[in-house]
């Protein structure tokens, strides 16, 4: 790993919440009014949950306030660039280094396992899902009622370590074969997304009913949740490919051989068109009832149809208040 970060990485460890990380230290976070104070630092104060500021004159100018990397070089005696790594680090994000540019180790031992597949183990859960509920419910607006409904089932939650949003994929049986993961703390910078080491991508997030003759697919799990939310529509079969191949469809089909009609609800953008019209002539030329529905023009996914719809319902909300 190179010792120097991008203005990109930089820019996301500045979007990382402050109150999570004082949390993660140790510290007791209290939320007075629109700031957030320190328990056992009670002059304190985080704003936006993204900057702080410390209400005391006996500390030098440098100390007293700044970014989430302030706060670890002043409480945790990082430097910058430690500070900066470390947020990455509990943002879930992996820097990937260019394999051709490694210099190999003299003396280096050579493996003598090549392609061993890793073992599937999903991470260990949060005590809670709070840092979930905010995320999907502030960031993607998707109501908290559909939020329950996927917690309950057992079909997301919450990682203890990075409280990543964890989205599960089960067979016919109801045994985690795939999850995916997806970052809370990027509001600014680059989105953490990965799937779990060791799954089967033969199977995607999916919420499976066999008295359902319909299966509605999408690209990724977050448009499946926000079309639940737009449609309250819970009895259809629903998966989630979390690619544009159709391994997680072929396996899904084999498994619940009682889906006739196929509904294709991808992106608007260029990959997700074409996509969407070779899966439709595929499964249509196999025997299925298809149907393209794409979000509406204008709208790249079905989040951000749903996001435009809550805003919109908002604004109406208070212009019949203000009359």
């Amino acid at each position: 790993m190179e010792d120097r970060f991008t203005e990109e990485e930089l820019q996301i460890a500045k979007s990382v919440d402050l109150t999570a990380v004082a949390s993660s230290l140790g510290y007791t976070v209290r939320r007075v009014g629109k700031y957030y104070t320190l328990k056992e630092m009670d002059s304190i104060r985080i704003y936006n949950k993204s900057h702080w500021y410390r209400w005391s004159r006996q500390y030098e100018k440098g100390n007293n306030g700044g970014s989430q990397i302030d706060f670890l070089r002043v409480f945790c005696n990082m430097d910058v660039k430690e500070a900066v790594f470390w947020l990455l680090d509990f943002a879930g994000y992996r820097r990937i280094p260019d394999a051709e540019k490694k210099v190999p180790l003299r003396h280096q031992v050579q493996a003598t396992k090549k392609d061993e597949k890793k073992p599937f183990v999903l991470p260990e859960s949060s005590p809670d899902n709070s840092y979930l509920y905010d995320y999907l419910n502030k960031d993607r607006a998707i109501s908290r009622a559909v939020i329950d409904y996927f917690v309950n089932n057992d079909l997301i939650y919450e990682s203890r370590d990075y409280h990543n949003v964890v989205f599960k994929g089960m067979d016919k049986d109801g045994i985690t074969k795939f999850a995916s993961m997806r970052g809370v703390f990027d509001k600014k910078g680059k989105p953490f997304k990965c799937d779990v080491s060791g799954n089967d991508k033969h199977f995607g997030f999916n919420v499976a009913n066999d008295d359902s003759t319909e299966l509605v697919v999408f690209e990724a799990a977050i448009d499946l949740m926000s079309y639940v939310d737009i449609f309250w529509d819970f009895e259809s079969n629903k998966l989630a490919l979390g690619m544009l191949s159709d391994a997680p469809l072929e396996t899904f089909l084999n498994e619940h051989p009682q889906v006739t009609s196929i509904r294709f609800c991808l992106d608007n953008d260029e990959p997700g068109r074409k996509a969407a019209n070779e899966l439709a002539t595929k499964y249509y030329g196999l025997g299925y009832d298809v149907e393209d529905t794409p979000p509406p023009a204008g709208f790249k996914d079905y989040n951000e149809w749903l996001k435009a719809s809550k805003e919109k319902v908002i604004v109406k909300s208070a212009t019949v208040l203000t009359r």
